[in-house]
């Protein structure tokens, strides 16, 4: 969410890490971003907010509030970075070691071959690794890391998409990543947490750059504002640290990003128009293990406690009083105490249960590089009949390709084939194995599990 609210490298904790707009979103849904004065918002002399009508909530108070002040969408998990003590199975490795290798290829008809078919995902065999996860798997559900056989590192670093976290709950999501991760190799230890965000969407009246940076009193450092073009669009606290914290416009990001499938989820909860905003803590292993939370179950037990120590003493926003110099005294902003009384161990709101486990760009996208392929084409030759342009493109398109094809001795539909299969790959669409080396290799895997089991799973 670059631009709205920075996000620092998705390093993991500890070991060394290598570093889609919709149609549909109608642009009045924009009222309000950035904003006027809220109708109804009491402003004092200085022009600041204050309160609005009635008291705001507590810790204990009811945080699900519908009113015209704050109206809380969804919440949950947004990012999840887990990893797994454990080895992997040695012909897993071996046809790992070849996959990157085909991924290394020059020749593209190879490249398109890198991939790996598991419990239903075909990842993506990245080219590229790093010296302590030399082996990458990527599909729109999992980026997995996988280390060689190492009593220090982890088997297996994995980062759950945020996208797959809102159609399923953690745990369903951690469950089928295990047995993926079966797959692959003998796991010793159940799911250890490397980093979690925790996140909540709310439409308020607020607006949301109308205290300073006083406001804000946290043990954190580094807060900063963020605007594009003029407009206003979120607050950054203690990036870089073991804990942060980002205020940014979500529905402006997801325009950039294309994340149509946020649209229903708000709907569902209410959302009619109007900027819609997140709050969202992210907590990496220190602070994790400083807590005591090191496994999966622990800390998903924990959340509300998480959320707690995030919004009420590692953070929180007040309305400073300019006669205390004491900031642990000021009283705390009506949009903060919403906040800060979310009750995790109710319902976050509905999840999707329509993803898919693949990476596709927008057809907008794709229609809007062939309609400036075909543009210049016609510009180029002086043609301006959209009918005789069009014959002339496609017909001079399969002629690059048969020259194309000629070069490398193939015939043209072989060359388009070529290109597609390797978007296929990219965006986990098309197995591209031949029938005959999908029946080799599940014969091997089978073998292979037999002589396990047969020794007793070793």
């Amino acid at each position: 969410m670059e631009n709205y609210c920075t996000k620092p490298s998705d390093l993991s904790d500890g070991v060394t890490i290598p570093n889609d707009t919709q149609e549909h979103v109608d642009r009045a849904a924009l009222g309000g971003v950035g904003g006027d004065a809220p109708a109804g918002a009491r402003t004092g002399g200085d022009g600041r907010r204050g309160d609005p009508e009635g008291p705001p909530p507590t810790n204990r108070g009811p945080y699900n509030s519908n009113n015209e002040y704050f109206k809380l969408l969804r919440f949950g998990v947004d990012s999840l970075y887990l990893s797994y003590q454990g080895e992997l199975y040695p012909e897993v490795q071996e046809r790992l070691t070849k996959l990157k290798q085909l991924a290394q290829h020059p020749e593209a008809d190879q490249q398109a071959l890198a991939q790996y078919s598991v419990e239903g995902h075909l990842f993506e065999v990245k080219d590229k690794g790093s010296s302590v996860f030399p082996y990458v798997l990527e599909d729109g559900a999992y980026r997995i890391q996988l280390s060689r056989a190492s009593k220090r590192l982890p088997m297996a670093y994995v980062k759950l998409s945020s996208r797959y976290l809102t159609s399923v709950t953690p745990k369903e999501a951690e469950s089928h990543l295990y047995a993926i991760l079966s797959e692959l190799g003998t796991i010793t230890e159940s799911a250890h947490v490397s980093r979690l965000d925790l996140c909540a969407d709310f439409v308020s009246n607020e607006n949301m750059e109308s205290w300073g940076r006083e406001a804000w009193v946290t043990r954190g450092r580094n807060i900063a504002a963020y605007a594009v073009a003029e407009q206003f669009t979120g607050w950054t606290v203690g990036l870089g640290g073991i804990i942060a914290c980002r205020l940014y416009n979500k529905l402006l990001e997801i325009i950039e990003s294309g994340r149509a499938d946020m649209l229903p989820l708000w709907q569902a909860a209410g959302w009619q128009g109007g900027a819609i905003w997140r709050v969202e803590f992210q907590f990496r292993r220190e602070v994790l293990a400083q807590h005591g939370l090191v496994r999966l179950d622990n800390v998903l037990s924990n959340l509300n406690g998480l959320w707690s120590y995030a919004s009420t003493e590692w953070l929180r926003l007040t309305v400073p009083n300019p006669d205390d110099q004491t900031r642990s005294r000021w009283p705390i902003h009506p949009l903060w105490g919403y906040l800060s009384s979310i009750d995790w161990e109710t319902d976050g709101g509905a999840l999707s249960r329509s993803f898919k486990a693949t990476r596709l760009p927008e057809d907008k996208r794709i229609f809007s590089l062939g309609v400036s392929s075909i543009a210049s084409y016609m510009a180029k030759h002086g043609i301006t009949d959209y009918g005789e342009g069009l014959d002339k493109y496609l017909f001079d398109l399969y002629g690059h390709l048969q020259t194309s094809g000629n070069f490398l001795g193939l015939p043209a539909e072989a060359v388009m084939l070529e290109k597609v299969r390797l978007r296929a790959r990219e965006f986990n669409t098309i197995l591209n194995i031949d029938e005959e080396e999908q029946k080799r290799i599940a014969t091997k895997q089978a073998t292979a599990a037999y002589i396990r089991a047969s020794k007793g799973g070793l």
